[in-house]
């Protein structure tokens, strides 16, 4: 059976993996090409976006698709709804790999708010040391308050993404450290955290780290996607829901 994976998570890796070597699938991974170094993986591998619903649609047809697993990140709100869409036209079984979002603990200081904008009027006006983990194309809104010394960590160079005075860019890739975090975020002299809901137990250690310290953390919530799409939250789930629909298959 031809499976097209949406990927850019490390749940997507973990199913890619699965899949792999399966003489019951020829699996395809579908990335958006924003990391100029992705991690190897063991399936084949398509870079780049398919030009909307229509452009997905018409590829599924084309490529004889015949299930898709939506393992993009949580805030890939877009290609999600495009797919709920492109599957729909096409006719072709869809399933989320969605990873449960973090919920705050004993002990943390959360505020939750819905946009970045709205992450950088909850900085306030006071300078801060934040530590930004928003991703790279997430970074302009906070250029809007130059005030704040930003400790940015991202995977790709940040290049002119966050211009200012007081920035200090980090490239790191998860998964983190409890410990690590910690000592950075006290070295760096951190006052605040600020992130998006991500999950994951790759980068929840500086949701830890921030609950020790006794740092506020300004945490961007999930946008909405779409609800009546097939859920489930790991990669084994996600290639069970595979074989069941590749049993159904004539």
């Amino acid at each position: 059976m031809r499976i097209l994976v949406l990927g850019g998570t490390t749940e997507a890796s973990a199913l890619a993996s699965r899949l792999a070597g399966n003489p019951d699938f020829t699996p395809l991974l579908s990335m958006a090409g924003r990391t100029s170094s992705p991690r190897p993986l063991p399936i084949p591998v398509r870079i780049g976006g398919f030009g909307g619903v229509k452009g997905l649609a018409r590829f599924l047809e084309d490529e004889r698709i015949e299930a898709v697993v939506d393992a993009t990140h949580p805030f890939a709100a877009v290609m999600s709804r495009n797919a709920a869409e492109a599957c729909a036209t096409a006719g072709v079984p869809l399933l989320a790999l969605r990873r449960p979002p973090w919920t705050p603990q004993e002990g943390d200081c959360w505020s939750e708010v819905p946009s970045m904008e709205a992450a950088v009027r909850a900085l306030g006006d006071t300078p801060r040391r934040v530590f930004l983990t928003v991703g790279r194309l997430e970074l302009p809104p906070f250029a809007e308050a130059p005030q704040h010394t930003y400790l940015v960590r991202t995977i790709e160079p940040i290049g002119d993404a966050l211009p200012g005075p007081s920035v200090i860019a980090i490239q790191d890739r998860a998964p983190f450290d409890e410990t690590a975090e910690r000592r950075l975020m006290e070295h760096e002299r951190v006052d605040v955290v600020v992130t998006k809901n991500s999950g994951g137990a790759a980068t929840y250690p500086k949701i830890a780290a921030a609950r020790a310290l006794g740092l506020p953390v300004i945490v961007v919530v999930r946008p909405e996607k779409p609800r009546d799409v097939e859920e489930v939250a790991t990669a084994e789930a996600a290639f069970e829901w595979l074989e069941r629909v590749h049993g159904r298959t004539p």
